[in-house]
């Protein structure tokens, strides 16, 4: 897996400040999506043990709030396999009661991610079991809507992975499983 860029000191990908992980690759091309020069699998350079160290110590400081992982496309199948085992590092070395949280932009909907899903592979259930907040769904221009905070479009959601998957253990459909990450009121709100 390659990775197009890393962003540390980040405050557009996630709540707080983060360190953001731009890997390479995405079959999707969404229109106008923000960053193309991320669609090539082979842009960027190699995601390596030594970079995966890079990012995990960036994390330590108190003021840094998580990991965001975007793309490119994080859920491509190649891409699956590449982040697994860094998550379960970062999420090994920073778990939920660090305060430390890691969020995932994907064009894919956590429909696809699940049994049956287009993008399903062997690594897809350790993975969102790391993640914090999941982005899902593509960017659809028609949808674009400046005021949301954390995506694009207003078809994206974000969700509250540990509660969903809490839901969907207990038999819940996804539709129903299906719980949003809460924002702050005053950002809810769009007032001061």
């Amino acid at each position: 897996m390659n990775y197009a860029e890393i962003k540390y000191f980040d405050i557009a990908n996630g709540e707080g400040v983060r360190t953001s992980l731009f890997v390479s690759g995405c079959r999707r091309g969404c229109k106008n999506c923000f960053n193309e020069v991320a669609w090539n699998f082979a842009a960027g350079d190699p995601f390596s043990r030594e970079v995966e160290d890079e990012i995990i110590e960036s994390l330590r400081p108190a003021y840094v709030d998580g990991l965001t992982v975007l793309g490119g496309e994080p859920m491509e199948p190649e891409n699956q396999a590449g982040l697994v085992g860094f998550l379960e590092r970062v999420r090994a070395a920073y778990p939920r009661t660090s305060g430390k949280t890691i969020w995932c932009f994907t064009g894919d909907t956590l429909d696809e991610l699940l049994p049956g899903g287009r993008h399903r592979t062997e690594y897809t259930d350790r993975l969102l079991s790391c993640v914090d907040v999941l982005v899902d769904g593509p960017f659809i221009q028609e949808l674009y809507d400046i005021t949301l905070r954390f995506r694009g479009s207003s078809n994206q959601r974000l969700i509250d992975m540990p509660a969903t998957l809490a839901a969907i253990e207990r038999g819940e459909t996804v539709d129903a499983a299906v719980m949003p990450w809460v924002d702050k009121e005053i950002y809810a709100t769009h007032t001061m």
